[in-house]
């Protein structure tokens, strides 16, 4: 990959990557917990309710199957990240498994996921606030909460990558403590026999099921996107993706036991975890996961404002977009111009599906179910990528060799198309426009600074 060569002065308290004048400030640790940090976001405050809505008395073995087939996932990441020094993720994989042009598309695919995202988050937060501050439903208050969360999160990435994983960190630890509470209190209040009832799913649902579930357990993904910013990332990355995938797999089906323990009618609650802490903590229970559903969803807002700059500063250090969009600030050391439009893309994406027409619901919706689709591009791509590079790089200090060879990213492959082929049409094909966009701003490519 080529990188943007800068003067900066050292940072006596990170070294500075000469070659693209970024510090690599970020620790195991705050690389665990921005992965966590990624995961559990919007998705935990709604997933027992809609698990309970589309798969019936199979929710609690779904979300625990999830997690192990979401790990097949991980388990790639994890082996692809130990090859590697650089930025780029998913991009970097597929571009030296496969070409230049395969390697764009995932590229292109995975920023798009993260735009899309950032503005699934950002109206998501606006309905979270407004359980507690009604203005944040529509109007005024819904652009306040949007564009103020926003413009915060831009600024925190822009000022340092050390700041910014230092709030992911922070903003993890706080949306943990209403989760752990709820699991804690609310497990001597479950009924066992409706916790674990068992049943056949509908088969009708399976698929969208399915897509439920990745969306609740996905974000892994950006972790090594910000490889160069970390201080050991062949060694760390697989160490926080695989702590993460176990850690979070372990809360979801605790916070889905005390969900259908506690709930009689959990498929029909709006807000299944704030109405099951009411059932065993009153309405301050109700109101701790309340405030606990805003803040995890600004921390997995801040990651993704984090990680999503790093794919578009990665494209365009290789010659894909304005040069600009790889440039680092010789002060903050960050990729300064893709943070701010990653951020304004993100911005105008959901403001226009709100005042486009849709409700604020539907708008969240629609953007989350497009992260999904794309997501499932980067999926696809470094499964694949796994099985060239596994070949290749296997002697590289600290890489990691995954039991039964080919067999996981084989697995992790055919999971990610099967995914893919229960998205609904109107989702594939806007998957297929920004493909064919792609590349077309493949074939303006300029020479690499």
């Amino acid at each position: 990959m080529s990188h943007r060569d800068t003067a900066a002065p050292q940072d006596a308290s990170a070294p500075l990557d000469a070659s693209t004048g970024m510090v690599r400030a970020v620790s195991r640790w705050q690389i665990v917990g921005l992965s966590i940090n990624d995961v559990i976001g919007s998705g935990i405050y709604l997933l027992p309710a809609s698990t309970a809505l589309l798969l019936g008395p199979a929710s609690l073995w779904a979300v625990l199957l999830a997690g192990i087939a979401v790990g097949l996932l991980v388990l790639c990441y994890a082996q692809a990240g130990s090859y590697y020094d650089d930025a780029g993720g998913s991009y970097l994989y597929a571009r030296d498994a496969f070409g230049d042009f395969i390697g764009f598309e995932v590229g292109w695919m995975t920023w798009l996921t993260r735009v899309a995202s950032a503005a699934a988050l950002s109206s998501g937060l606006a309905l979270a606030v407004s359980k507690f501050w009604a203005p944040a439903g529509e109007g005024w208050g819904w652009t306040a909460v949007v564009v103020g969360s926003m413009a915060f999160l831009t600024f925190i990435n822009v000022v340092g990558v050390r700041t910014a994983a230092r709030t992911g960190v922070v903003l993890v630890l706080a949306k943990l403590v209403p989760l752990l509470f709820f699991i804690a209190v609310g497990a001597f209040f479950v009924d066992w026999s409706q916790a674990i009832a068992m049943g056949a799913p509908p088969t009708d649902k399976l698929g969208e099921g399915a897509l439920l579930l990745l969306y609740a357990y996905a974000g892994f993904e950006n972790t090594p996107a910000a490889a160069g910013e970390f201080r050991n990332p062949r060694r760390d990355v697989p160490f926080a993706l695989i702590t993460m995938i176990v850690l979070v797999t372990l809360i979801y089906v605790a916070v889905q036991v005390v969900a259908q323990g506690t709930v009689p009618d959990l498929a029909a609650s709006k807000s299944p975890l704030a109405d099951a802490a009411e059932v065993f903590a009153g309405p301050a229970g109700a109101f701790l996961l309340t405030i606990g559903a805003a803040v995890s969803i600004l921390g997995s807002n801040s990651n993704t404002m984090l990680f999503g700059p790093r794919y578009l500063y990665a494209l365009a250090a290789d010659g894909y977009g304005p040069a600009a969009l790889s440039r680092v600030h010789p002060r903050f050391h960050t990729p300064t111009v893709a943070i701010i439009v990653t951020s304004l893309l993100s911005l105008a994406l959901v403001l226009g599906q709100q005042y486009g027409g849709s409700g604020v619901s539907e708008a969240f919706a629609n953007l989350a179910l497009l992260s999904v689709v794309a997501r499932l591009c980067s999926y696809i791509g470094t499964s694949a990528s796994v099985l060239v590079l596994r070949k290749r790089y296997s002697d590289r200090p600290n890489a990691l060799s995954l039991p039964g060879g080919p067999i996981i990213p084989l697995l992790a492959l055919l999971l990610s198309v099967a995914l893919m082929a229960s998205a609904g049409a109107h989702n594939l094909i806007a998957a297929a426009v920004a493909i064919a966009v792609g590349a077309v701003v493949y074939l303006m490519r300029r020479k690499p600074a």
